[in-house]
C-alpha cells in the first residue's frame, strides 16, 4: 500500500485483527484511539510534518539499533558503539541517550509513559534533528494537547485506522513501534537493547503490555 507520495506503509487491514484483539485483552475503547487521532491530526501543519521519505531515508539499508527503557538500558549502550547504528528510541529511552551525548536519529513516543523531564529531553532531541513519531491513543490527549505543539517537526501515528497524515506503521506499545518502524522502513538489521520483556517489577497492566510487546516483536524472528 502506497501514499500519495509512493511510500510505502503498513497495510492496515493486515494489522486491524491484531488491533482488535489488544482492544479486546485490555478493555480498550477504539474510539478513544480514533478521537485522540483526529486531536493529532489537528495539530498537523505544513511546516511542523516529516515526510515518510525522509524517515525512509534515516532508516533504509542501515543497520538499526532499537532501544527500549529497561532500567538496564544505560549500562547496554555504553558497552556499544554506537555511532555504527542508526538509533530508534522508544519513549524515556530518548533521555538516556540524551544523557550520554547522543540524540537519537528517531524516536517513538505517546509522551505518556515518562516524566516531564524526560518529554523535555524529547523535544530537545527533535531540535537537534531526530526525527520524532508522536503517537495518539485514547489515554494520552491531553499530553497531546500540551506537548506536541511545542514538537517543531513530526509524524503522527495512530493505533486506530490511518488517514491523511497520520499514519499507522504497526505495534501497540513504544518499544514495539519501534521496530515495526525498523521493518516498515527496509531496516537491514535490528538489535534490541533496553528490553526486559520478563520485568518482575511492573505493575500487571504494564506486564501485559510486555507480553504483548514480546508477541509482536517476536512476528518478526527478532
Amino acid at each position: 500500500m502506497k501514499n500519495r507520495k509512493g511510500v510505502i506503509y503498513t497495510d492496515f487491514a493486515a494489522w486491524e485483527p491484531i488491533y482488535e484483539r489488544i482492544l479486546e485483552d485490555f478493555g480498550f475503547d477504539r474510539t478513544g484511539d480514533e478521537e485522540a487521532a483526529r486531536l493529532l491530526s489537528s495539530l498537523l501543519s505544513e511546516k511542523n510534518t516529516v515526510s515518510l521519505s525522509e524517515l525512509k531515508d534515516r532508516i533504509s539499508g542501515k543497520p538499526v539499533l532499537v532501544c527500549g527503557n529497561a532500567p538496564g538500558l544505560r549500562n547496554e549502550l555504553l558497552k556499544l558503539d554506537l555511532s555504527v547504528f542508526t538509533i530508534i528510541a522508544a519513549d524515556g529511552a530518548a533521555a538516556v541517550l540524551m544523557d550520554l551525548g547522543c540524540a537519537p536519529e528517531v524516536i517513538c513516543t505517546d509522551l505518556d509513559g515518562n516524566s516531564e523531564a524526560d518529554i523535555e529531553k524529547e523535544i530537545l532531541a527533535c531540535q537537534q534533528g531526530s526525527i520524532v513519531l508522536i503517537h495518539a491513543h485514547g489515554d494520552n490527549r491531553d499530553k497531546l494537547e500540551k506537548y506536541v505543539p511545542r514538537f517543531v517537526r513530526f509524524i503522527a501515528t495512530t493505533q486506530a485506522r490511518p488517514f491523511d497524515r497520520v499514519y499507522n506503521f504497526g505495534g501497540f506499545s513504544d518499544g514495539d513501534r519501534c521496530v515495526f518502524v525498523a521493518r516498515e522502513f527496509g531496516a537491514k538489521s535490528i538489535r534490541l537493547v533496553g528490553f526486559d520483556f520478563e520485568d518482575p517489577m511492573v505493575n500487571p497492566i504494564k506486564k501485559k503490555k510486555l507480553n504483548w510487546a514480546k508477541e509482536l516483536i517476536g512476528m518478526f524472528g527478532i
